[in-house]
């Protein structure tokens, strides 16, 4: 690791890189001096406190009664990246946007119900995830989201947000969400379920799926929200211990080569990437959440990059 790039990356204008960088590539107790000065100044400044202005009351961003819209500002895709920061119900605030979920997604016989019917893995995922970052992985609603997750999966090992009898490498976020839960908390059922699905992704080197290389896969974005990207899937899979795999070989060599000259890593693009190759499009007028700017060094591609290359070479 470059000296200039990890004091790039330990500037104190983004605390949460900061305590991340010390954490996870620097080895730094979560406990020492350091460390622990720079998680409590997460919710202070940069990318953490900006995405919490304008919370309301109730825990909400722009409304209570939907939490998912409008894309991608909501409180759904804001807790996302507020967990991602390193942030948990220790600040009240996550805690009240916790409290939100809990008392809109979870209510009994409501159409909204994340575990009810068929929903949806992008969000139960998604949710799961944040739910366990932020300190609730032990409250009961939690450990049923996770089931939900295990009994959704599909025979290939795979999992898939729409109708169908095979899984696709887009719907990473039960990986995800599985790495989010201490070890010490999966059950059997999570293991046999997280080995699985490894073996899906390990199978398809990550990458290889359809007829074609799809070429949004090949750029690095954040926030991912629930799109998938080479990265991602190095990031999921090496976080639930699978580095040392040789099948990652091809997807860390297109890793590696993006990193520039100077050992940083651009953000391509932000979400919606409707670029060069991109298959789909948007129904609905959609605002990206833009933490930084596309097409130049991300602080946070590159601590994301950083960590999957420390994880593999262990």
């Amino acid at each position: 690791m470059s000296a200039n790039v990890i004091d790039w990356l330990l500037e104190k204008n983004e605390p949460a890189v900061r305590y991340f960088t010390l954490v996870d590539l620097l080895d730094h107790k979560k406990n020492d001096r350091e460390a622990s000065t720079a998680l409590s100044q997460i919710p202070r400044r940069g990318f953490a406190a900006r995405l919490l202005k304008n919370q309301r009351k109730d825990g909400s961003w722009f409304s209570r009664s939907d939490l998912y819209l409008p894309k991608y500002n909501a409180t759904n895709w804001r807790m996302i990246v507020l967990s991602d920061l390193g942030m948990d119900k220790r600040d009240e605030r996550i805690r009240r946007g916790c409290e939100a979920f809990f008392d809109e997604w979870f209510k009994p016989d409501d159409k909204e119900n994340v575990l009810r019917g068929g929903g949806e893995l992008c969000i139960s995922g998604n949710l799961a995830r944040t739910l366990a970052r932020c300190g609730y992985a032990d409250d009961q609603r939690v450990k049923k989201l996770f089931d939900w997750i295990v009994e959704h999966q599909k025979e290939d090992g795979g999992w898939h947000c729409f109708p169908s009898n095979t899984g696709t490498l887009d719907c990473w976020e039960g990986l995800a969400a599985y790495a989010a839960l201490p070890r010490q908390k999966w059950t059997r059922h999570i293991k046999r379920s997280a080995e699985r699905g490894a073996e899906f992704y390990l199978e398809r080197r990550l990458f290889r799926e359809g007829s074609r290389r799809y070429a949004p896969w090949f750029r690095f974005h954040y926030p991912n929200h629930y799109y998938y990207d080479v990265l991602v899937g190095l990031d999921t899979i090496t976080s639930i211990g699978y580095g040392g795999d040789k099948r990652l070989r091809e997807a860390t060599k297109i890793l590696k080569s993006k990193r520039r000259a100077d050992g940083r890593w651009n953000m391509d693009a932000v979400h919606p990437d409707l670029g060069p190759g991109a298959s789909y499009h948007i129904r609905r007028k959609v605002e990206p959440l833009v933490l930084e700017r596309a097409g130049a060094p991300s602080k946070l591609i590159t601590l994301r990059a950083l960590r999957v290359l420390n994880r593999v070479d262990e």
